[in-house]
């Protein structure tokens, strides 16, 4: 989709420094549309051993942006070891964290933490000063609670909505009015983050322009941001959980495998370990996995489809093949049992095989993965929300957080255990 973007520096006297607002054109959709300049990550973020906190609302309970985030820490970044937990609950705004943050967050001493509100904080009305006050009260107050703790953050944006939801009835108020509300309260979260020396994930951007983008690509009936507007099916969590995992300064460089036909040579970097080669095929043992979907790539309950509308493969899912001193024009090459042929001179400067193959050797022990993570985040929801919140957690929590931590204990073992290495192999022929 054509964008062209205006760029002018204001200064805020709320916070007494300057912003830069970018304004893409997106006219007669949002006249008038001002955002904050996001901020870019400034290196990897996460430390090795990190405990991770998802915090947000019934957004983050669908736990499909948080199941993406998991897994994609799990398999393709496993050297740093990150332990993650979802706390999402439905209807919840800021202060509604805030007020069972030590209770359910806390006690479990995350050391880095994300956070996804002001979609119910911005009340499906038209932007409201008092609105916008409590949020940014509420949000501050979040913020400066996880660092008196020793946890580091990420402020997350609120999406946005793709129609006004069916609960917001009142004829005058449109689809533009609550996507500039959120955006208010997208540029809040900016000004917090500066203040408070945070990170920022943009939420709303990539959500607002992947929007128009599917719609310009597949049609009207490809909705981002979900059939009801607001809760986002599998594409729209991927377009979430891309904006996270860049806020959190992730190279994505899953891996390299070099072929080098004349030397009769194989190499490969990090994660990675040449078991053999012969015969122009090489035989791989990887110990980190390319993200994987096999969903179709134009609907909306694809991941696939969420890949296509940002630049996944590109920034965050790269396992490249590099094939050198080719003499015929065009190669074949085989991943397991699939197979795709390709120039030379592209198998020179290389390919992307995580972006190429959508069935490849990696995908059915990254369903695995996959599914253990569902298992331990389903279990989550309930420890917190019917346990925790419940008659039990109210007669005693201290039993009630010892019993289901072990609950949670064994589901977080078999998680572990679903993470093995992939044995396949490449082979490259000249055709």
């Amino acid at each position: 989709m054509k964008k062209t973007v205006l760029t002018i520096v204001l200064i805020l006297s709320s916070v007494g420094c300057a912003f830069e607002y970018q304004s893409p054109d997106l006219n007669p959709i949002l006249e008038n549309f001002k955002a904050i300049r996001a901020p870019e990550p400034t290196g990897l973020m996460l430390k090795k051993g990190d405990r991770l906190a998802i915090c947000g609302d019934s957004i983050t309970e669908q736990k499909m942006y948080s199941l993406i985030i998991e897994t994609y820490l799990t398999v393709c970044e496993p050297e740093l070891d990150i332990k993650v937990r979802q706390y999402g609950w439905g209807g919840e705004t800021a202060r509604g964290f805030l007020g069972r943050m030590k209770n359910d967050c806390l006690r479990f001493n995350p050391s880095i933490a994300m956070t996804c509100y002001g979609m119910n904080d911005h009340r499906y009305l038209p932007y409201q000063d008092e609105f916008g006050k409590e949020y940014r009260d509420n949000t501050t107050a979040i913020v400066k609670l996880f660092k008196e703790n020793g946890t580091r953050v990420i402020l997350g944006s609120p999406g946005c909505v793709g129609k006004k939801p069916w609960w917001q009835s009142n004829p005058d108020i449109t689809t533009k009015d609550l996507n500039l509300s959120l955006l208010k309260f997208r540029n809040i979260d900016i000004e917090i983050a500066a203040e408070q020396n945070v990170a920022f994930a943009d939420v709303y951007l990539p959500m607002l322009l992947a929007t128009y983008q599917a719609q310009t690509l597949y049609g009207s009936d490809f909705k981002v941001a979900g059939d009801d507007g607001v809760h986002p099916d599998w594409a729209g969590h991927m377009v979430m959980a891309y904006a996270f995992l860049k806020a959190m300064g992730l190279d994505g460089q899953i891996g390299t495998l070099t072929v080098d036909l004349k030397g009769n040579k194989a190499a490969t970097t990090k994660g990675h370990e040449v078991t053999n080669f012969a015969d122009n095929t090489i035989s791989i043992k990887s110990y980190r996995y390319p993200y994987c979907d096999t969903g179709e790539p134009d609907k909306q309950n694809s991941i696939r489809a969420g890949m296509n509308l940002i630049p996944f493969n590109q920034n965050l899912n790269r396992f490249i093949l590099v094939v050198i001193n080719t003499q015929a024009s065009n190669y074949k090459v085989t991943w397991g049992n699939w197979e795709k042929t390709y120039p030379a001179e592209q198998l020179n400067k290389g390919i992307n095989l995580a972006a190429d193959f959508k069935s490849n050797p990696f995908v059915e022990p990254f369903n695995k993965v996959n599914e253990a993570v569902k298992k331990k985040q389903e279990y989550e929801t309930k420890q917190i929300k019917s346990l925790f919140h419940g008659p039990e957690g109210g007669s005693d929590m201290e039993t009630v957080v010892n019993i289901t931590e072990k609950a949670r204990g064994v589901l977080a073992d078999e998680l572990a255990r679903s993470f093995k290495p992939v044995e396949h192999t490449i082979r490259i022929t000249a055709e």
